[in-house]
């Protein structure tokens, strides 16, 4: 890949050495041009044209002119921004600060207002238009082509230019190709210390991602650099403008909302708070922040700015000096205030500070040049393409002209230039910077269709800093039960289940409200008659106090009404199904505490509410809700009602569901151990499945929607079919032309055929319905009944009834099978907790990432794909500096 050579800044200074002035647009061409004279000299030998007019190196003109331009006018701080810029860039391009006027878009009372103000102010723009180099002088111009009209007019009648390029051809060092973003970052750490890092500079996209991962290394590293953070960068400056935001918000803030403030000022509070009310918790080292937030309308940024000074112990003098030059510092604190605070510091550049010393961070799209012998190209993507303003003033061609060469430049600097990129993103391959295509005669799509090199990862053969390590050879518990709850997160992803049970989660709103009915229900089965003395009202408001940190003002009445509804609704079930007292060996009571016996000072003793229960020979733990009877078991549902086949596809092991739910099966399994050959049933009863009946209707709405039951068979499917009662229901309350079929033919037909027929293993109505088992069904009783068309409509509704036996209720074979499935899981959860907790399975494929509970931390297979240890090369780059 060959370009254009760029002449080196030791060529260029050796051809201009003998001049009195050097003009480039490029500051940091200047300044290395400056740092190689080898005798003192008055005045400036190299200079841009606005630092040689301004005597300053950077001139801040759009900052300074907007200050003027708020301070002085009525316009909003957008629209003076807007302004400041286009007639700056107009007055650059045409060299006439009311050249702008000559459009008549932009021949506006505001701009004229703008200019009147500009035009009195102090400006390099304004010194340039002003300035007159002397005419002895001997004047050399590197670079003319990047002059703007308002820069040739320091121009004296004569002088010399001297090309950026030299004649002969640069050949373009292969691409290093990376496999993602880390291994670049790591890489360029690697080979940079405190001993080199004056000799090295990085040229990124300011807007990527790799400026605060090379920060934070090289931090890490302890390895100075400068060029990176600007002032709204900083860390408590950016929490300082957050925690306005926040403050400003207060009614409905969370814990969570403000953790980041509060981390950064060193209160780190429990994380199962963290979907609160920040106002309703009551922990003294909040009250500080929650008296701030509650009375900010009050504070002026200047005592805003002081209560948070006295939090992080830090002066803020540049902060509080910004605020005092902006006109803020004594305001009250308002959202448009701050909505103008963070625009301003989001489009200018605030001066700092900052140590001139280490690695040189450079912007790929600010200056063509670097003056450091080794310098690392972070990432060529469509970031380092310069933006080409619209506007009437600008000749879009000779601008993207001056860019190329630019970029052409950019990449020659150094005595060593290594171009580090990655080829895909998330799957998808990067767009190399469009100047490429100017530049290269080859066709090309992406950077692996370039010359390069491939590069993985690998282990640094060198000691690194970082974390200290210390082997652990403490053996891992063996885990011998397992809730239903953390069984389904298994089995979608088994590290979603790994960080559930590694990783502590905020409380949940809906889990509460949850809590609380349930509560409630169990209060009720033990203490009706407190419930009934106490009344409606009373039981809300407890639930009421218990909800209020998780919901605001403005919610509060609709719960209400929700609680009201749920109440009722558990009541009634309750009295009309009054719950059988007895006694169970294989559950106990888990003495969690319950929020109304605290409150009304009863005990729960019941034997029949929550109770819970832990068997390892099946493997399963968990908690049922209430034994209603011997041979039912009840759970109340907060959520949104289920149909049976639905609870029972969720629990298929043999093609597992996307959203895999194993309740009902893992309680039946448990209760059958303690009453074994016994039908038995589940209901789930949704509580609040008549919300809108209730609160609309006049009469209290059945609570027959909201409840779902299922049945668990002792025997196998096709034992129970064969059954008279099954047949008998088909006769009875089977479709029509199904009971008008069966009522023909006797049972011992029915069983007869079943006898000597094997039923269809399936759980889908279109399979069995052009099953071999259906074609000799609908034959058998043609026979028995006679050739009629109702007969063939007759079996296909007996069929479909049949089915939905099978596909709503549980049988022996299923619980057998289910429960060899929960030994298999957990064998293979202990082979997981010793080497490692994968994403996908084979047995569920790639999980439903919308049941996932820690998505971000859940790396997907192209992320977290291990670089090939077998790769061409290894990450270690010669910089000159020996080995890295």
């Amino acid at each position: 890949m060959t370009l254009q050579r760029a002449r080196s800044v030791d060529e260029l200074y050796a051809e201009t050495q003998d001049y009195d002035l050097v003009l480039t647009t490029d500051g940091p061409l200047s300044l290395a041009l400056n740092r190689r004279l080898d005798q003192p000299r008055l005045g400036r030998f190299a200079a841009t044209p606005r630092m040689l007019a301004s005597g300053e190196f950077t001139a801040h003109d759009q900052r300074s002119l907007f200050l003027d331009l708020v301070t002085q006018t009525d316009l909003s701080w957008k629209h003076a921004s807007y302004l400041v810029d286009n007639i700056l860039q107009s007055w650059e391009e045409t060299g006439e600060i009311d050249a702008i006027l000559d459009y008549d878009r932009y021949d506006t009372s505001p701009t004229r207002e703008a200019i009147d103000v500009i035009q009195q102010a102090e400006s390099s723009h304004a010194d340039l238009a002003e300035y007159t180099i002397p005419d002895d002088f001997d004047v050399a111009v590197i670079g003319e082509a990047q002059f703007t009209t308002l820069d040739c007019t320091i121009l004296p009648d004569d002088y010399d230019t001297i090309s950026p390029f030299a004649a002969d051809a640069f050949d373009l060092p292969e691409l290093s190709l990376f496999d993602s973003t880390t291994a670049i970052v790591e890489t360029v750490t690697d080979a940079t210390s405190t001993d080199n890092a004056e000799d090295v500079a990085v040229v990124m996209d300011r807007g990527s991602e790799y400026p605060s991962l090379i920060e934070s290394a090289f931090e890490s590293a302890n390895v100075p650099y400068y060029g990176g953070p600007g002032f709204v960068d900083n860390t408590r400056i950016r929490t300082f403008l957050r925690l306005l935001r926040r403050a400003l918000s207060s009614d409905s803030l969370r814990l969570s909302d403000v953790r980041p403030i509060l981390t950064t000022i060193g209160i780190d509070p429990p994380v199962k708070h963290d979907q609160k009310q920040l106002r309703s918790l009551d922990q003294p080292e909040l009250d500080p922040l929650q008296t701030f937030c509650s009375t900010i309308n009050d504070h002026t940024v200047n005592e805003a700015l002081s209560t948070y000074k006295a939090w992080c112990d830090e002066s803020f003098t540049d902060l509080r000096s910004e605020l005092r030059r902006l006109g803020l510092l004594e305001q009250l604190v308002t959202d448009t205030i701050l909505d103008d605070l963070e625009y301003y510091f989001q489009s200018f550049d605030v001066p700092t500070d900052e140590e001139q010393e280490g690695v040189l961070l450079a912007s790929a799209t600010s200056a063509a040049y670097v003056d450091r012998p080794v310098v690392f190209y972070l990432g060529l993507d469509a970031g380092w393409t310069h933006s080409v303003p619209d506007k009437p003033w600008v000749d879009a061609d000779q601008k993207d002209r001056e860019y190329l060469q630019q970029f052409q430049v950019l990449l020659q600097n150094g005595v060593e230039q290594y171009y580090l990129v990655k080829d895909t993103e998330a799957g998808e391959s990067i767009t190399p910077c469009l100047y490429f295509h100017d530049l290269l005669d080859e066709e090309f799509d992406r950077f692996s269709d370039l010359p390069h090199v491939p590069y993985g990862r690998r282990s640094p053969s060198q000691p690194t800093t970082g974390f200290e390590k210390q082997s652990i050879t403490t053996p891992s518990d063996t885990v011998e039960t397992i809730s239903q709850s953390s069984l389904s997160t298994l089995v979608n992803c088994p590290r979603d289940y790994y960080f559930d049970d590694l990783v502590e989660g905020p409380d949940r709103d809906y889990l509460q409200k949850g809590n609380l009915f349930h509560d409630f229900a169990e209060f009720y089965v033990n203490h009706p008659d407190v419930v009934d003395t106490a009344g409606t009202d009373v039981i809300v408001e407890i639930m009421r106090e218990g909800m209020e940190p998780y919901v605001n003002d403005l919610d509060l009445a609709t719960l209400e009404s929700e609680l009201r509804v749920g109440i009722d609704a558990i009541t009634r079930y309750l009295d009309e199904n009054p719950p059988t007292e007895s006694t169970y060996d294989a559950y106990t009571n888990p003495d969690w505490g319950n929020r109304f016996a605290e409150h009304f000072g009863r005990t729960i003793d019941s034997p029949i509410t929550e109770r819970w229960f832990e068997n390892s020979a099946l493997g399963a733990k968990g908690i049922i809700d209430l034994i209603h009877t011997p041979s039912q078991l009840l759970d109340y549902k907060s959520g949104s009602h289920s149909s049976a086949s639905t609870v029972v596809k969720n629990a298929r092991i043999d093609e597992i569901s996307d959203t895999p739910n194993f309740q009902a099966l893992l309680y039946l399994a448990q209760h059958r151990d303690e009453r074994p050959g016994e039908r038995l049933r589940f209901r789930l009863f949704h509580f609040l499945e008549t919300l809108d009946d209730a609160i609309t209707a006049d009469e209290p709405p059945s609570l027959d929607e909201g409840i779902t039951t299922l049945t668990y068979y002792p025997t196998s499917f096709e034992e129970h079919i064969q059954q008279e009662a099954t047949f008998e229901a088909l006769r009875e309350d089977g479709s029509n032309k199904c009971q008008k079929t069966f009522d023909q033919v006797e049972y011992d037909t029915y069983r007869s055929f079943l006898d000597s027929h094997e039923v269809p293993d399936t759980y889908e109505k279109d399979e069995l319905l052009d099953s071999a088992f259906a074609d000799a069904l609908t034959e058998q009783m043609k026979t028995a009944v006679g050739d009629y068309k109702y007969v063939e409509t007759g079996c296909a509704q007996a069929l479909r009834q049949l089915l939905s036996i099978r596909t709503q209720n549980y049988f022996a074979p299923e619980v057998d099978d289910f429960e060899e499935f929960l030994d298999e899981r957990l064998d293979t959860l202990n082979d997981w907790r010793e080497s490692r907790f994968p994403i996908a399975t084979e047995l569920a494929g790639e999980p439903n990432f919308d049941r996932v509970d820690h998505r971000d931390l859940l790396l997907t297979d192209e992320q977290a794909q291990s670089p090939s240890t077998t790769a061409s090369q290894s990450t270690t780059l010669d910089t000159g500096e020996g080995d890295q």
